[in-house]
């Protein structure tokens, strides 16, 4: 068969045909540990019971209905996500993508609003993920991802991530917001000091800018708390959410106070898909599980048991992997090879994982993992360093 879809992936040669839990199953029947969770998106794993009779039940009643109208699903995921979050509103996409893009518009037209047009750049931190539309492309900053389109989106800054001097001296009259990733995903599972995060919102009060906090990896208990700001102690003005939102279904999301919220009047933004009822049925079924007593608790005492089992894979092959990085759920080992590398043995031992920047190797596993799962996933994780150990020392034997 010819291959007809644009190359722009490169993709493992492998097609999954369901999921069960934490495994996916491939067509030739063999299964797979999905410690990669579609990257920070299968919340609940596979087939889970209470997600799927969501979104059954809401197909089978009505899937799409233009917000033109009221909708119920979406009138009760934002009750939910502000009474549990800073936030007093919420306007909902189908991407982290489009709700960054939200945020960025908020930002501006709220400086606007206040009588500062002049005030419409971002400030944003090298190495960070936002997107892949132009805006949030520029936004990121990365060469590989601006590479090959045209002039850069202009009002997007960048600085060193955790470099306060830096930031204070690219700070002007034409700031309008800070936009940072608590812990940065595909840059590699880095962690931002609270000190650091602390300085943002000191700084934004001083000079009367908006600070963005972009949950799209982090959020919906993937650390351990329903967003990683609670964490750290320091709220944003807005907050940007999808991948796990939805346990798999496409959904988005936007949240905000009421005063950055206010300018964004009838008109002012709109999605044709967004917030749709099937979305919002994910959702809130996704929100039902993370939302029970004691979910969220779990994540940070599992995610601690298996961020010390990955440390000692660390120990055990430091020819490999010298470091972890992350918090509960959101986990990364730090490589000495190409995480390309690792990701493919790990593959061979049917473990999927994801690589990331700064030759890391993402551990995502769903949030329902228990820790026989997480055993499971050592050794396989074992065995694969074990292999690329041994090919190490052949590969130094021959020199």
């Amino acid at each position: 068969m010819t291959n007809k879809i644009l190359p722009t992936y490169a993709r493992t040669n492998v097609t999954f045909d369901h999921g069960d839990g934490c495994e996916l199953v491939a067509t030739n029947g063999d299964r797979y540990l999905d410690f990669g969770a579609g990257i920070a998106v299968n919340s609940l794993g596979h087939g889970h019971p209470l997600l799927v009779e969501a979104i059954q039940n809401q197909a089978a009643k009505l899937m799409h209905v233009s917000n033109l109208y009221k909708i119920d699903g979406q009138e009760r995921l934002a009750e939910r996500l502000c009474e549990h979050t800073f936030a007093d509103k919420a306007f909902f996409a189908n991407s982290g993508a489009e709700a960054n893009e939200c945020a960025v518009k908020m930002a501006r037209k709220y400086q606007f609003a206040a009588g500062k047009p002049e005030r419409y750049r971002i400030i944003t931190f090298a190495g960070g993920f936002h997107g892949r539309t132009l805006a949030m492309i520029a936004a990121g900053g990365q060469a590989k991802h601006l590479e090959g389109f045209g002039p850069k989106v202009d009002g997007f800054d960048q600085v060193p991530f955790g470099d306060s001097e830096a930031l204070k001296s690219l700070i002007s009259h034409e700031t309008a917001a800070l936009m940072i990733e608590p812990i940065q995903g595909e840059g590699g599972i880095n962690s931002a000091d609270v000190d650091f995060l602390k300085e943002l919102r000191s700084l934004c009060e001083e000079h009367g800018l908006l600070l963005i906090f972009d949950e799209v990896q982090t959020g919906v208990g993937r650390t351990g708390v329903l967003y990683s700001y609670e964490q750290y102690g320091v709220e944003p003005d807005i907050l940007t959410t999808a991948k796990g939102l939805g346990g798999g279904f496409p959904v988005g999301a936007c949240l905000a106070t009421d005063e950055v919220a206010y300018p964004m009047v009838a008109g002012s933004h709109g999605s044709t898909f967004g917030g749709n009822p099937l979305a919002m049925a994910a959702a809130n079924a996704v929100l039902d599980v993370v939302l029970e007593p004691g979910f969220l608790e779990e994540i940070r005492e599992k995610g601690l048991v298996l961020k010390q089992k990955l440390a000692s894979v660390t120990d055990q092959f430091p020819e490999v992997f010298d470091m972890v990085r992350g918090e509960g759920l959101l986990l990364g080992l730090h490589a000495k090879v190409p995480p390309q590398d690792v990701v493919s043995a790990c593959f061979d031992e049917k473990l999927l994982c994801v690589p990331a920047g700064d030759n890391v190797v993402r551990i995502l596993p769903p949030l329902i993992a228990t820790t026989k799962e997480f055993d499971q996933a050592i050794a396989a994780i074992e065995r694969a360093a074990g292999t690329i150990s041994e090919k190490m020392k052949k590969e130094q034997s021959t020199l």
